[in-house]
């Protein structure tokens, strides 16, 4: 833990009721697998999320999924006061409400282009694309060489994202399409400003290229007083993350385990 970690979960433990905890979903709560559909999060995640949501000031989720998606994957819908950012915060589901913008014209112009555009680079067969309504991601995940792939495909979407007027955001073997102006360093600072106070504290876990962003939130907010803490749940596919962290715990379950531990060290 570094010190300015230790001093964020001082912070936390000193004034848990102020505090803002936020956490990506895949790779974080959900262990990765190859098939996006059949993401579950970790067994023990929605029990300790369920005995943090009353003590702290605030329980949020940013997830580059639909809000939904992550609510019914992370069997999250029973949790009081959590609230689940979609689509990198353009959506946002809160006490079982769902509230869903329309996506801009150019997610349906690269939703019809995409197919062809992958038939026509090589992309091997196994390439597929996950259409989350709002964005579309293209994994290499179940290719046999799926690093090669996904270079093979980065500029090729780049070029139909700025055709479409999308922007690429990248991660652990996934090249996904979506709108520009949203991520999820601006949706957890929009969170917390729509709170209309202060956080005593504010924590992120991530995993992935997509967190750096929150990363970046919670060093900004540290640099106007605001102390906070800054987890990353490791893999070896994404370095980037552990060498900004605080603290860096193994996958899902160790993110399990510090929850459990968060507000009650000696538990």
């Amino acid at each position: 833990m570094t010190a300015a970690g230790a001093d964020g979960l001082d912070a936390i433990r000193k004034s848990p009721s102020e505090a803002v905890l936020g956490f990506d979903f895949d790779g974080t709560l959900a262990p990765i697998v190859a098939d996006p559909a059949a993401a579950r999060a970790h067994p023990g995640a929605a029990s300790a999320l369920a005995r943090l949501a009353p003590r702290v000031g605030a329980l949020v989720i940013v997830t580059g999924r639909p809000a939904a998606v992550a609510v019914e994957y992370g069997g999250l819908d029973g949790i009081d006061g959590l609230v689940v950012l979609g689509q990198y915060g353009l959506e946002r589901w809160e006490s079982g409400v769902l509230t869903v913008p329309e996506p801009p014209p150019g997610v349906a112009e690269a939703r019809a282009k995409l197919p062809g555009v992958l038939e026509a680079a090589g992309a091997p067969p196994e390439t597929f694309i996950e259409d989350k309504g709002q964005a579309l991601a293209v994994h290499t995940r179940r290719c046999a060489e799926p690093e090669v792939a996904l270079e093979r495909l980065r500029s090729i979407l780049a070029a139909l994202a700025e055709r479409t007027g999308l922007t690429v955001e990248p991660g652990r073997l996934v090249l996904e399409l979506r709108p520009h102006g949203m991520d999820k360093g601006v949706a957890l600072r929009s969170f917390i400003a729509d709170r209309g106070t202060r956080p005593s504290a504010v924590l992120f876990a991530g995993d992935d290229l997509g967190d750096l962003a929150a990363f970046d939130a919670v060093d900004s907010l540290r640099a106007e007083g605001v102390p906070g803490v800054l987890v990353c749940s490791v893999s070896a596919e994404v370095t980037a993350l552990a060498e900004r962290a605080d603290l860096v715990v193994d996958g899902p379950a160790g993110v399990v385990d510090f929850l459990g531990t968060l507000l009650d060290p000696a538990s």
